[in-house]
């Protein structure tokens, strides 16, 4: 019998692996706006966090996504009863659809102003250990607060069918308002996650500052019921009061915001953002000890 040949054992080259490439973090020592190439390398980070976020808020919940309608119809309830023994005006439109519609926006607002605030420390753990641009937290915490509007404005629509209210033709327009009022919430929600970093009672503040801030815009009342003088333009310096006000015109067609009112608004979003941004990039790099 003749011994088969052994065969012959073919081993593949290792893939060579990438040289390592150390990077050195160091603290900003200027003022700059954060680097947005950078944050649009992450974006796959932004979305994680941001569905990641979604998932804890409805995760083990008997009602799950139903819980983004409970508070905007049980403060609306709450409203309507106070406007009835009140006899607050609502410019001729039925309660419930005047209070739905302008809690929508200020609820999309106060939301995603403190789910912003209190991001940093809600990943605490995942800063402490690796880099990434700290921005992409409070700004994927927004996401959620969207998600919850979206489902909410799903039920204003079914309401306006219900008590036979027409939409306004400029319902077109209420991304506008939405972006505003998201604009609005990261810039102090970028000032409130800085701020907490180093003084950790500014997380109890929030809250409080929301329910205050609730009163000083007319969600409540409609602007109309303030007047002119030095009381209209107290008003005018929230520019919440423009956003609110811009979205029930937009949806119910009303009487829309005054134009100073509404530039004086997007001029003090556009300082705050700004203003929340270059301090937020202060911070960066040096948060992960201050934390």
């Amino acid at each position: 019998m003749s011994a088969e040949p052994a065969g012959r054992l073919d081993v593949a080259p290792l893939p060579t692996q990438p040289p390592l490439r150390r990077v050195l973090v160091r603290p900003e020592r200027r003022w700059r706006l954060p680097d947005l190439a950078a944050i649009w390398q992450y974006r796959e980070l932004f979305w994680v966090m941001a569905l990641r976020d979604i998932r804890v808020r409805y995760k083990q919940t008997a009602l799950g996504v139903a819980w983004a309608i409970v508070q905007p119809l049980c403060t609306m309830i709450v409203f309507t009863t106070i406007s009835h023994f009140a006899r607050i005006a609502t410019d001729g439109v039925r309660p419930e659809v005047f209070y739905y519609c302008g809690l929508l926006p200020w609820l999309l607002f106060a939301n995603a102003m403190t789910s912003a605030g209190n991001s940093l420390l809600g990943h605490q753990h995942l800063i402490t250990k690796v880099y990434f641009p700290r921005a992409i937290v409070p700004i994927a915490s927004v996401v959620t607060a969207l998600i919850d509007f979206t489902i909410a404005f799903v039920v204003l629509l079914a309401m306006l069918l219900f008590y036979g209210v027409r939409p306004a033709p400029q319902i077109v327009l209420v991304p506008v308002f939405v972006a505003l009022a998201c604009a609005t919430a990261l810039g102090f929600g970028l000032w409130l996650s800085a701020l907490t970093t180093q003084f950790r009672d500014v997380r109890h503040m929030a809250p409080f500052l929301t329910q205050l801030w609730l009163f000083c815009t007319p969600v409540l009342y409609p602007s109309s019921a303030v007047g002119g003088g030095w009381k209209r333009a107290l008003l005018d310096l929230n520019p919440m009061s423009a956003i609110v006000e811009g979205f029930r015109w937009c949806v119910l067609g009303r009487s829309p915001p005054a134009l100073p009112a509404l530039v004086l608004a997007v001029t003090t979003v556009v300082v705050v953002l700004g203003s929340s941004l270059y301090y937020f990039q202060r911070i960066d790099r040096t948060v992960a000890d201050r934390i």
